[in-house]
């Protein structure tokens, strides 16, 4: 097996420091005065020269773009994968400070004074930064092969500075195999197994590490378009060895392989809306906030802009079948409803109905019709921070702060849509037999590597944390059950 660390060889690293001292002069009157001396040290700027190399471990099925997403190697269910990424030391050190940079000193708020003392916690509210965290070339591997120069940054919002700044270097990373393409001819469409982009979630605040990875099972079971998921164990290697990360949730990007594979083609419009725009709220639109994650250069926004107006029209109050019939030629409302009663049956806080983020919109090119996708579950399955999770009946929601599901639910029609497929979902995605016994496999399967994270690395307290929260999620499902 080809070591790890080969790589590293060929990089050289050239470090310049400037220094410019400035003397303050006497004054006229001859007096005598106290010297001062400035010193200004230039940024650091890290040059590293590893272009010269050849792409040995290449093949059609491992790396090229000709081959289709193998999916029954990256995403299997019923294993635990490991990947190692391996980070030039100076590369590192620029991730790390453009975090401090951008979030503050890692570990600030961490009231032992330092990394590790486990557990999400953290003080203050979320620092609004307007770029993500940066991407630098590293060398990924994966059963005894290499993956070159790929584009590797940390990810996330509240999870991401959260983590940060309680000390926890268990954050989560995006990959994508080809970002460094025109420095590197050599990979030029890179592809990991047919995969372009990849996310390694850190699981947190998720002591059952479960929750990703269940929560994508039932929308995808419920027939839902969602991203494949799987557990694999983390080993980074930024100068020292490989560092045990621990164990993560690998998911799939919606703006790559799910577009493909899920619908006929991905030519149509994909937002990721965040921020007041997201909730579709009367006066709210902005285009900013309606994110596009393709067809960028392609300044129509007119089915989000038109799924606002409609929403908002008269006729909903005067004409519920012309408003129907209307909200129904842009919005594939079948498919958000079978949504909204899957997350609502689950418990899913962190989205639409309390935050304005985690959803994409997707405008179907077979039926012209924007399409509701799931994403980033690691809060679900659990009733929630902040209000909680929304009631079955909604009775705790403000229609016209969530006029999709207010409105909607107002709507005789959809509501009795609604009511039958909760009974759907607790019938089959969310069976409660189904699923403990789901519960009682994956977490047989993931436990030693879950247990066996180390301080610095991992949201436990203790071991027993990992019991007590599958546990948890096992009573949690016959609850749903009942509520339902």
């Amino acid at each position: 097996m080809k070591t790890i660390n080969s790589t590293n060889t060929v990089i050289k690293t050239i470090v310049i420091l400037m220094f410019t001292v400035c003397l303050i002069a006497c004054s006229n009157d001859g007096s005598a005065m106290t010297e001062e001396v400035e010193q200004e040290q230039e940024e650091e700027e890290v040059v590293i020269d590893d272009t010269n190399f050849e792409a040995t471990d290449w093949t059609e099925a491992t790396h090229s773009k000709s081959a289709d997403p193998n999916f029954d190697e990256v995403f299997e269910d019923n294993t635990v994968k490991r990947l190692d990424i391996v980070i030039a030391e100076a590369r590192w050190q620029s991730m790390l400070d453009d975090m401090t940079s951008n979030y503050g000193a890692f570990g600030g708020t961490n009231s032992g004074g330092g990394p590790g003392n486990g557990g999400p916690g953290g003080g203050g509210g979320l620092t609004e930064v307007d770029e993500n965290p940066i991407f630098v070339p590293a060398e990924v591997f994966y059963k005894g092969k290499e993956w070159y120069r790929v584009g590797v940054r940390f990810k996330g919002n509240s999870s991401l500075q959260s983590s940060w700044s309680n000390g926890i270097l268990k954050l989560s990373f995006k990959l994508d195999f080809d970002e460094f393409e025109d420095d590197y001819p050599q990979i030029d469409n890179q592809r990991f197994y047919g995969f372009k982009k990849l996310s390694l979630k850190n699981n947190f605040d998720d002591k059952s590490m479960l929750r990703e990875k269940v929560a994508g099972d039932v929308f995808r079971n419920a027939g839902l378009v969602g991203s494949h998921t799987a557990f694999y164990t983390l080993y980074v290697d930024h100068g020292d060895g490989p560092q045990y990360f621990g164990l993560y949730t690998l998911v799939e990007e919606v703006d790559d392989t799910v577009l493909d594979e899920q619908f006929s083609n991905d030519d149509g419009n994909l937002y990721k809306p965040d921020g007041d725009a997201a909730s579709f709220v009367s006066g709210t639109y902005d285009e900013d906030e309606y994110v596009k994650k393709n067809n960028e250069d392609e300044a129509d926004f007119s089915d989000v802009q038109n799924l606002l107006s409609i929403l908002h029209d008269g006729t909903r109050t005067t004409d519920a079948a012309t408003w129907r019939t209307n909200l129904e030629t842009i919005f594939d409302t079948n498919v958000f409803l079978k949504y909204l009663a899957v997350n609502t049956v689950i418990q899913n806080w962190d989205t639409y109905g309390r935050m304005t983020h985690n959803y994409f919109l997707y405008n179907n090119p077979d039926t012209s019709k924007l399409t509701w996708i799931p994403w980033d579950n690691n809060e679900a399955l659990q009733d929630g921070k902040r209000e909680g999770a929304l009631a079955l009946d909604f009775s705790d929601l403000n229609a016209s702060q969530w006029p999709i599901i207010g409105y909607m639910y107002q709507d005789g029609v959809y509501k009795t849509k609604y009511d039958a497929y909760l009974q759907e979902v607790i019938d089959g995605a969310f069976n409660t037999s189904s699923l403990q016994s789901l519960y009682d496999s994956y977490s047989a399967l993931i436990e030693q590597y879950a247990t066996a994270e180390v301080s610095g690395y991992t949201f436990l307290n203790s071991s027993a944390d990992f019991q007590t929260a599958v546990n948890q999620l096992k009573s949690h499902v016959s609850q749903r059950t009942t509520a339902v």
